[in-house]
């Protein structure tokens, strides 16, 4: 064929050998995800055979990354970001902070220049967003509060990250490494230096404003105006063109890179009400895309340096499943947040991906590292991400065992956190008869605010403690912590409760909430929410109570007012 079909030929293979080696893993019961990064290393140029090409598969990568950003940001809103900025934007300052100087001890060891070792630090510091997405989706845990919090603490590390990509060309020189045209940079002085921090600063901060101000308006009416045509295609053309252009506009216009401009588009979009149906239109192309990043990510493997670099290798792999772990679940603990969420955490960072490639790729361009760190960081990647679903299996079983041990979970819990516990001062009416309401979501709020107005005590058992504080200065009964634990529903008085309201979207501990409840109170009431009608079956099953499912709850709502209108339409007629 005369014409040029590498693009076909690429996603083809990529997707041909995705499949396969897909399949392998699972019937292996590992994750598909190593069947992918499997499938890119036998297509890659490092194996013999056939092999696809590395640019395009790299440019493909980069949609899937955006796809997969973009589907984040229809589930995340700005009041999630906001309310764990005090635990993600500390903890992910200070993660990155440590797991550089870790990186730059190593590359100190090796005999490296400090420029080389610190961006070889910052390439080993940065977790993949979407590896970090597959891990909480097939847990279902990403719409959790752990999980929010997981995500906004990469979100700010790819904040930072950005930062660090338009200043490491500026600072190049002083680094020890060479200046290049390429990036725009010649000699530089500390003046020059403030006003490029300045100018990237000013880039990012006018892109978020834009987005949050005109965007928030402005795209959900242009879906809106799409939706109304009623033609589905034109709608799922509406949410990729979105997704891609403005991904693209804001690394093109305002520096900021392709996966940030993509979460900031699907927050937006969120602010529709058709965000639900847009998250869904744009799941098949998401998930083709996820398994081309994870393909292309296999294909710049470089399997000799397992034979020629093993014991660095294994210090890389090291530092990012161990030191990075360590770093952040201590973090999280000096936080103030419980074990539960600093595994998570923790689990959710031992990986690095797309962002360690760009550093990494950056600093071999500026001659601060050298070509093996570049093959270092790729290795290192490509093992971690491998290992990370056995890491997040292990975080079970190791929950188990420190609360086995007493003497070492006392050891790693905060002492006596005061919002864990209803202060005295409530009075005793309040705490017999009451309801205990988990969740201080967008439906935990509209019950609060209900029994507020009937005047019916209520006790609120909610993770975030920002919440907790805020809820407590507004004169409402709260406690901090995870209602899945027995300690927290004690602490809310569930033994003298006349009914447990189960409002979070988290199913996951719901089971073990409502064994709890009837431990201690036999006689009680329980209310529980979900969107899933093979967990209502389950909870059903189990006598949980009343079930209440959002879709069927809204189907009802909406009959029963048409059958209303219409019996009245009818007696209108009959007149």
């Amino acid at each position: 064929m005369p014409h040029n079909i590498s693009l076909i030929t690429t996603i083809a293979a990529a997707l041909g050998f995705g499949l396969l080696f897909g399949y392998i893993a699972t019937r292996l019961k590992l994750p598909a995800l190593v069947g992918y990064l499997a499938a890119g290393i036998i297509i890659g140029p490092a194996t013999p055979g056939f092999v696809a090409d590395t640019a395009l598969a790299g440019q493909l990568a980069e949609i899937g990354v955006m796809l997969m950003m973009f589907g984040v940001g229809l589930h995340f809103s700005l009041d999630d970001l906001w309310a764990v900025r005090r635990v993600a934007l500390p903890g992910a300052v200070l993660q990155i902070a440590v797991a550089t100087a870790l990186g730059m001890a190593l590359a100190h060891f090796w005999g490296w220049s400090m420029g080389g070792g610190l961006v070889f630090g910052l390439a080993l510091s940065v977790a993949s967003t979407v590896v970090l997405l597959r891990a909480l989706e097939e847990r279902g845990i990403l719409d959790s509060f752990n999980g929010r919090i997981a995500v906004g603490w990469l979100v700010v590390e790819d904040l930072v990250t950005v930062l660090v990509l338009v200043l490491l060309p500026a600072l190049a020189g002083s680094l020890g490494g060479t200046h290049s045209e390429s990036h725009g940079v010649t000699a530089m002085g500390e003046a020059n230096l403030w006003t490029t921090l300045a100018i990237t600063l000013g880039q990012v901060g006018t892109f978020i404003a834009l987005m949050l101000v005109v965007g928030r308006k402005l795209f959900p009416w242009i879906l809106w105006q799409v939706a109304r045509t009623g033609s589905r295609e034109l709608f799922t053309l509406c949410v990729i063109a979105a997704a891609v252009g403005i991904a693209y506009a804001s690394t093109h216009y305002f520096g900021v890179s392709f996966a940030l401009g993509a979460f900031f588009a699907g927050m937006v979009l969120r602010e529709s009400e058709l965000a639900h149906r847009a998250a869904e239109e744009s799941l098949p192309l998401r998930d083709a895309f996820a398994v081309l990043f994870f393909v292309s990510v296999g294909m710049l493997f470089e399997p000799s340096i397992l034979v020629e670099q093993p014991l660095k290798l294994l210090a890389v792999v090291t530092i990012i499943v161990v030191g990075k772990s360590v770093a952040a679940f201590l973090l999280v603990l000096l936080l103030r947040y419980p074990v539960k969420t600093a595994l998570m955490v923790s689990a959710s960072l031992a990986q690095i991906g797309e962002f360690s490639f760009i550093l990494a790729a950056l600093g071999l361009s500026l001659g601060l590292m050298p070509a093996e760190g570049q093959s270092l960081v790729l290795a290192g990647a490509i093992i971690s991400i491998a290992l990370n679903p056995v890491v997040f299996r292990i975080t079970k079983p190791l929950e188990r065992w420190l609360g086995k041990n007493v003497a070492l979970a006392a050891k790693f819990e905060r002492p006596a956190d005061p919002l864990a516990e209803l202060p005295t001062s409530v009075p005793q009416e309040h705490l017999s008869g009451q309801v205990v309401l988990v969740g201080y979501g967008r439906v935990g709020r509209r019950i609060a605010a209900v029994l507020s107005e009937r005047g019916i005590p209520f006790v609120v058992a909610e993770q975030n403690r920002e919440l907790v504080d805020q809820l407590r200065k507004e004169g409402a009964h709260a406690v901090a912590g995870n209602a899945g634990e027995p300690a927290v529903l004690i602490q809310a008085h569930i033994a003298r409760a006349a009914m447990l309201v189960i409002a979070t979207p988290d199913t996951f501990h719901v089971r073990a909430m409502i064994e709890t409840a009837r431990a201690l109170n036999p006689n009680i009431k329980t209310v529980v929410r979900t969107h899933s009608d093979e967990v209502a079956e389950l909870l059903r099953d189990e006598r949980a109570g009343e079930i209440f499912i959002g879709e069927q709850e809204l189907a009802k709502g909406m009959t029963e007012f048409v059958l209303a209108n219409m019996s009245k339409k009818g007696n209108h007629h009959a007149h």
